[in-house]
């Protein structure tokens, strides 16, 4: 038997609530990985075949600390060995166009019939309605009509992006676990099911909810890279130091602004900060006290300050800095440095990350813990 077979349910705020999650890319495994890293028993249903991103399954840190069952659901006993799980199932997560799941036999109206209590979730990126609602998209796609994908980078330049955080796991992910974890609340009451229908469209769209307060009552312009947090402020972006490393100012209020106009040496030279017809100018003279000094220089003169004035680390940096390893906001398992379980809880601590889930490697265990009849599973 594999180590990934010899797994169980893990300790966390979430312990005994199961999780069946239908295999996919994305925001959908993501949200799973989250619920497993608070404790859920999260089985991962994979076909049988090449991994969808090409990646190796035991790198897939987005599938750690769950359980893998390999079930060939175009085969004539695959819905069933699907059912026989959802019927001991809390939640279930799926990721296909709409209509897919119910060409398979596992669409909302078997699942719940089968455990009236299921809560049903459905990751999209643009909903199971409306016009788009079958077409092919990733994440820059979703974010472009929602108005979030045009607020990032400089007006003179295309809009910037984040890789896929902003679409697939902020729009996406964290809305699904948020209404999976409302519904299993009201089934938990009623023993009344649902279904959840998370859209990164509406998702990435609520996220800017702010932001259209701010228009309404005219302290935000619909241009990108004129507003206070959008790179309009010479006061609130990233700035390149002597070494081609760079800083990130976020100095918005008077009083942090006072600190650090001070510690980066222009107290005396520089612009008023409200004179705006010289914010360029303002702009330039920040741009050239940085590039005196490497971003190591600059991190030890703002160490101690209220002056919100940070590094910009990469991915493979971001361990070590000082405050997130104090903290364990990474941690190390299998050899690999990844983020830890967040959020935290006092009563109810997550264990630390399970490795990946291999395919199939869990159709034993899954079949002894969750009890189930199919030999499919044995």
């Amino acid at each position: 038997m594999t180590a990934a077979s010899t797994r169980g349910p893990r300790g966390g705020p979430l312990a005994g609530v199961r999780v069946v999650e239908l295999a996919g890319i994305g925001p959908g495994p993501f949200a799973a990985m989250l619920l497993a890293d608070l404790g859920a028993d999260v089985v991962r249903v994979d076909r049988p075949g090449k991994q969808a991103l090409g990646m190796d399954p035991a790198q897939d840190l987005t599938n750690r600390g769950k359980r893998s069952v390999l079930v060939d659901l175009k085969s004539g006993d695959g819905a069933e060995q699907v059912l026989a799980l959802v019927e001991r199932a809390d939640l279930l997560i799926e990721g296909y166009r709409p209509q897919v799941a119910e060409r398979l036999g596992i669409g909302p109206q078997p699942c719940l019939e089968r455990n009236p209590r299921l809560v049903y979730g459905r990751m999209t990126g643009w909903g199971q309605e409306g016009p788009l609602a079958g077409r092919a998209g990733h994440d820059i796609a979703y974010l472009a009509p929602t108005g979030a994908l045009g607020l990032a980078g400089r007006a003179d330049e295309p809009p910037a992006f984040p890789a896929n955080l902003l679409g697939d796991f902020a729009g996406g992910s964290l809305y699904l676990v948020v209404g999976l974890l409302s519904a299993l609340r009201h089934a938990e009451r009623t023993g009344e099911g649902q279904v959840v229908d998370a859209a990164i469209v509406d998702g990435a769209a609520h996220l800017t909810t702010m932001l259209h307060g701010m228009m309404a009552a005219g302290g935000w312009q619909d241009r990108r890279g004129t507003n206070l947090l959008d790179g309009g402020s010479p006061f609130y972006g990233s700035y390149e130091t002597a070494d081609g490393q760079y800083m990130a100012v976020g100095a918005l209020e008077k009083r942090f602004y006072a600190e650090f106009v001070r510690l980066l040496g222009i107290e005396d030279t520089a612009p008023g900060r409200a004179d705006f017809g010289r914010w360029e100018e303002l702009r330039a003279e920040i741009a050239r006290a940085f590039r005196t000094r490497t971003r190591a220089e600059w991190t030890e003169v703002f160490a101690d300050s209220d002056a919100c004035v940070a590094p910009v680390l990469s991915l493979r940096e971001a361990p070590h800095h000082p405050h997130l390893a104090a903290r364990g906001t990474f941690t190390e398992a299998g050899g690999v440095h990844q983020p830890a379980p967040a959020p935290r809880f006092s009563a109810t601590p997550a264990a630390p990350p399970g490795a990946p889930a291999l395919p199939g490697a869990d159709n034993a265990s899954v079949a002894r813990d969750w009890e189930l009849p199919h030999p499919g599973f044995a």
